[in-house]
């Protein structure tokens, strides 16, 4: 049996990840693939308790303590589901991975983005995906969104918008440094347009859709 597909979808508060990464499971099951929808943090019992704390939590976090927990949701995540979803041949569609703590704790929190990068591969043994999809959006744009949800925002919601400048900098250095496993996408686009040219990315990827 062949190893299966990993996809993860990235970008800042607001920009339509989990949409987006809805509407490729769709296309993907519809075609007769078998899909593993994931999250970080939060898509295991032990990540839904990391979720609570780093996304929830009324009290102060300090930002490596933040790190950690992000780098320890990700080693039980990856080991205990996505591995294993792969494994299997099954094709595993993911909001956010290593690189929101890149852009997040290591340039908005300015801990360091090679330092973090590296904190999260040790803790996932160096598990990369096969294609990370961004969403980019200028942050005004989706704050907008964000205020028209009309809904709490949680603690990465809430930073100022400097804050989230920082993270879509470090996005876009990001996807400039790996070009071959990102595919950036104009996060303003018709919701429609997006979703095809996500699948045909993922669909080339080898030839393995």
């Amino acid at each position: 049996m062949s190893r299966g597909l990993w996809i993860t979808f990235e970008g800042g508060d607001g920009s339509g990840k989990t949409t987006q990464a809805e509407l490729l499971r769709a296309a993907l099951e519809g075609a007769g693939h078998s899909v593993v929808r994931t999250r970080e943090p939060g898509g295991t019992e032990v990540g839904q308790r990391i979720r609570d704390i780093v996304l929830h939590s009324r009290g102060s976090l300090t930002p490596r303590a933040e790190a950690l927990l992000f780098a320890a949701d990700r080693s039980h995540h990856v080991e205990t589901l996505v591995e294993p979803a792969l494994a299997r041949g099954e094709t595993v569609i993911q909001d956010r991975y290593l690189d929101s703590s890149v852009a997040y704790q290591g340039a908005a929190r300015s801990l360091g983005a090679d330092e973090v990068r590296e904190l999260s591969l040790w803790a996932t043994g160096g598990a990369l995906p096969d294609v990370t999809v961004l969403l980019d959006i200028d942050p005004r744009i989706a704050r907008a969104r964000l205020d028209a949800a009309d809904k709490p925002f949680d603690r990465m919601e809430a930073e100022k918008a400097e804050f989230h400048a920082r993270v879509r900098d470090a996005f876009l250095a990001l996807a400039a440094a790996e070009p071959g496993r990102f595919l950036v996408v104009d996060a303003t686009l018709p919701v429609d347009e997006i979703a095809g040219e996500i699948l045909a990315r993922v669909s080339s990827v080898g030839g393995r859709l």
